[in-house]
């Protein structure tokens, strides 16, 4: 008998999330969809993982758990216990945020974070992220059409890098889908300086809020602003090696270059 495919999802805004909800209902006719999210919102907390907490678990249903800790501590839980997840899974999805993940936001997004965990351990994973003003239900249906067409390519081999993928759905009705590269956004960045009631200083990072996107041709930015689903290939390996050259005269001048 043919196993039905198995999505681990996961999020950062938490299993109860209605964005979370959309998007593994929209999978279940495709898919088995076992779900392991973070008990509470734990947006902007990037790649972090917990080696001196402890990690609580919560089992909601058969298919439904969270884990009180960061979305990647919940995908590399349900990857290695076996009461989580019966089998290794053929692809992880993680969102739909409430709210973009774009350009240098990929950096601080635990949705992405989810699915970077996945991509580390060698499994396709997609990220999605729903702008203010996009319908979840909506946005739901391209995850699915975007998630039936990864499952249909045909395995790469063990040494290839995993499929990674960023998707943001613009608010309204999107115009289609792009290929994109990361954007540039610029917030109006700040630390305010409060008090708190008994009178004693704290900061607050985030200052008054707000963004600008920067024209970058072919962005992501750029693609939702026009209306577009934006769909961004990120990679794992972060070598820059544009300034290897840089980092050999450093070598060569220490006496250490690299043979």
């Amino acid at each position: 008998m043919t196993l039905r495919p198995l999505i681990l999802a996961s999020n950062d805004d938490g299993v109860d999330a209605e964005g979370l909800r959309a998007l593994a209902a929209a999978l279940e006719p495709i898919a088995d969809v076992f779900v392991v999210a973070p008990e509470h919102e734990q947006s902007a907390k990037s790649h972090s993982i917990s080696l001196h907490t402890t990690l609580r678990h919560h089992r909601y249903g058969e298919r439904l758990h969270s884990i009180e800790g960061t979305p990647a501590d919940c995908v590399y839980v349900a990857l290695y216990r076996e009461d989580l997840l019966p089998r290794w899974p053929d692809l992880v999805v993680s969102g739909i945020n409430h709210g973009a993940n774009l350009a240098t936001d990929v950096h601080y997004s635990g949705t992405v974070a989810a699915a970077r965990e996945g991509a580390l351990r060698g499994i396709p994973s997609i990220a999605f992220s729903a702008l203010p003003g996009a319908g979840f239900e909506l946005a739901a249906t391209y995850a699915r059409d975007l998630v039936e067409r990864v499952l249909a390519r045909p395995k790469p081999a063990p040494d290839a890098q995993p499929l990674f993928l960023n998707v943001n759905v613009p608010a309204g009705v999107p115009s289609g889908l792009r290929a994109t590269t990361l954007g540039r956004r610029l917030y109006r960045e700040g630390v305010d300086v409060r008090k708190d009631p008994r009178g004693r200083e704290y900061y607050w990072i985030g200052g008054p809020g707000g963004v600008e996107h920067v024209h970058v041709e072919g962005s992501d930015t750029e693609a939702t602003d026009a209306g577009f689903v934006s769909v961004t290939p990120l990679r794992l390996e972060m070598s820059q090696s544009e300034h290897f050259g840089i980092v050999a005269d450093f070598a060569r001048s220490s006496g250490t270059e690299r043979p």
